[in-house]
């Protein structure tokens, strides 16, 4: 078994199909069901059992697959220790980065970081909000880049606050909103309860939704578009002028928060990309990035 092997095992593990897993490996099937089989005859015993829904770990397998797991994470592990030795900053830094972060903040973040430091290269894992709190839990990657609050009790840092804004093309008065064309998109569920709550507080009607799209750009061209009005982050709006945008508040008239943060372990510090990252992010302005 080399590290490859662990990996194969890894992926098929996670998508439960070998046309999937083939495709993520960029290798073919027929490859992939090959090696299996050399894997399987390796061990002397069957790892998966294959049938119309895709294929089911036998238990021997779910223990290899935990193993895989644990291998390449180790290997990981080594390779960033032999790096560190020469104690020049090289490698690759796993982040872990919320979906809107990634669309509105990371390109021109990591550029300018890749600026300072040319010899690192990224491996970046985007997605919602409680997912990358998941993955720096388990220390599949080195830093998390998250919005909301999660519960995290090693080293973060608050990264900026925003408020949440009701934007519109108009000039809406907030009274008609239950009876206006409101344009949803797929959130995470931190922000999601946010805009529930604030909506429970406020109306005793549910909220016309006339349009529901997948990402918050296309929600915000929408808007933009004259289509409806949206509830969206301040960050996502500024760069468009012309629309009306009213911050949410609470009941006692308190302006509603949300905190980007930077999640990471203490111990990862002793790596020479992530102190290196981490101390890029203190002392730059990130709200100034695009």
């Amino acid at each position: 078994m080399d590290e490859r092997d662990w990996l194969f095992l890894q992926t098929l593990y996670e998508e439960k199909n070998i046309t999937n897993a083939a495709r993520t490996l960029y290798i073919s099937q027929p490859a992939l069901t090959n090696r299996l089989k050399q894997i399987e005859k390796e061990f002397g015993v069957q790892i998966v059992n294959r049938g119309r829904r895709g294929v089911q770990f036998t238990p021997q397998g779910e223990y290899l697959a935990k193993c895989a797991h644990e291998t390449i994470h180790r290997m990981q592990q080594i390779k960033e220790n032999v790096l560190n030795m020469e104690n020049k900053i090289a490698g690759t830094l796993r982040l872990g980065v919320s979906t809107f972060f990634t669309d509105y903040k990371l390109p021109g973040l990591l550029k300018l970081f890749k600026e300072e430091y040319p010899d690192i290269e990224f491996k970046v894992t985007t997605d919602w909000s409680s997912q990358i709190a998941h993955l720096i839990h388990n220390q599949d990657v080195h830093v998390g880049l998250v919005k909301g609050d999660y519960k995290w009790k090693d080293q973060k840092r608050l990264l900026f606050d925003e408020s949440i804004c009701i934007a519109s093309k108009e000039k809406i008065d907030l009274s008609d909103l239950p009876d206006l064309p409101r344009i949803d998109y797929r959130t995470d569920q931190n922000l999601k309860m946010i805009v529930d709550n604030w909506w429970a507080e406020n109306y005793t009607k549910p909220p016309l939704v006339s349009i529901d799209v997948d990402k918050a750009g296309t929600c915000k061209n929408m808007v933009a578009n004259g289509l409806g009005y949206a509830i969206l982050p301040s960050m996502i709006l500024d760069d468009l002028e012309d629309l009306h945008k009213t911050k949410l508040k609470t009941s006692e008239g308190e302006l509603i928060i949300r905190k980007s943060w930077m999640f990471f372990h203490e111990e990862s510090l002793q790596l020479n990309i992530v102190r290196a990252f981490v101390e890029f992010i203190e002392r730059i302005d990130l709200e100034a990035i695009h």
